[in-house]
């Protein structure tokens, strides 16, 4: 399965990414091996996630999640 996820960061940002193994991927960003964005932005939190059938469907719709408003992103979240 391919994931689309969206992070808070503890400065309150958001990150956004995609991965295959979504419980691997959040423990390698706590760990401080992610991103370099949430290396310095420790602890983050899973606040929601996708499912996709493919790869380049995940990144796709990354693509698109990070087009979006900070705004835009919060009211998905609440769905």
């Amino acid at each position: 399965m391919n994931y689309t996820y969206i992070l808070q960061c503890a400065d309150d940002t958001l990150y956004i990414g995609w991965t295959t193994h979504l419980e691997n991927r959040l423990k390698t960003h706590n760990e401080g091996k992610g991103a370099k964005y949430t290396r310095g932005r420790l602890p983050v939190e899973l606040i929601y996630w996708e499912t996709h059938e493919t790869r380049s469907e995940a990144q796709k719709r990354e693509a698109a999640l990070r087009r979006l408003s900070r705004k835009e992103k919060l009211l998905l979240i609440k769905k």
